[in-house]
Formats: C-alpha cells, structure tokens, sequence
C-alpha cells in the first residue's frame, strides 16, 4: 500500500511539471531546460525510491536506466515534432489528407520505436536486475508514459 502511494504521489508530482513543461512559450528556453533537469530528476527519484535496489543492483542498473532515458527522449522529441506540425495546421486550418496521412504514418513509427526500444532493453535489464525489478521497472515507465499520453490526448484537438 505505502509503495502505492509513493507512485501514485510521485507520478503525480511528475505529471504537474510535465504539464507545465507543455505549456511554457519556447522564448523561455533556460526556464524550460530548468524545467526539463527538474522532471528528469524527478523522475529518477521516483523510479530509485519505487525500486528498492541493492547496491550492486544500483551499479549495474542505473548505467542502463540513463541510455534508455536518452532513448526516450528522442522519441519523445519525436512526439514533440509531431505535435507541432498538427498545431501549426490545426491553427492554420490546412490539414489536409497527406499531412494527415504523414501523421498517422509517424504516430504509428513512433509507437513502434518506443516498443522495440522496451524489447531492446528487456535483456540489458535482465543482466542488470533480476525479472521481478526489470517488470517493476518497465511498469513504472509504462505508468508514467500512460499519465503522460492521456493529459497529451485530452489536450490534443481532433482533426477537423
């Protein structure tokens, strides 16, 4: 229950700042790299108090943990770009069936990046922590990924 809780208040801490982080005008861009470092450290907290690592699993997992944080975040750059092309013709109105098409083609290279990088990092992890922590782990990422594509669904307009 108390590990519960620990995610459930951490995730939600996360989700404030992400979404604040959404929301700061790109003219800002040391406040939003402030931001940035802030949500990354945030997170690592979350994931190391939700983990419960033994010393040798701390060595040889937060190695691994850093590269599929850089990973992540080029597909989460990825995410970004395509949100702002749909913006820009969304506000612009001139949507039309190829870009919409362009969309859903790297909606769908997206989605399948992020999961070849999960089958990817399966085994690195594996060496690293033993299967009960590889599965808590990739279910905190999952949990936080979750969080972070329903607030961007709800704040995302539909194609008109």
């Amino acid at each position: 229950m108390k590990e519960k809780m620990i995610l459930r208040t951490g995730m939600m801490v996360l989700m404030v700042a992400l979404l604040l982080a959404w929301g700061l005008p790109a003219s800002g861009q040391d406040n939003m790299q402030i931001l940035r470092d802030k949500i990354k450290a945030d997170k690592k907290l979350l994931v190391a108090t939700n983990m419960e690592l033994t010393d040798s699993e701390a060595k040889a997992f937060w190695p691994v943990y850093e590269e599929y944080q850089k990973e992540l975040a080029a597909i989460n750059q990825r995410i970004v770009k395509m949100i702002e092309s749909y913006a820009a013709d969304y506000k612009a109105k001139s949507l039309t069936n190829e870009k919409a098409k362009k969309l859903v083609d790297e909606l769908i290279a997206v989605e399948k990046a992020e999961a070849a990088m999960k089958a990817a990092y399966a085994p690195k992890l594996g060496k690293a922590l033993p299967q009960v922590k590889v599965a808590r782990y990739l279910q905190i990422e999952n949990k936080i990924r979750a969080l972070v594509k329903y607030e961007l669904a709800g704040a995302v307009p539909l194609a008109q």
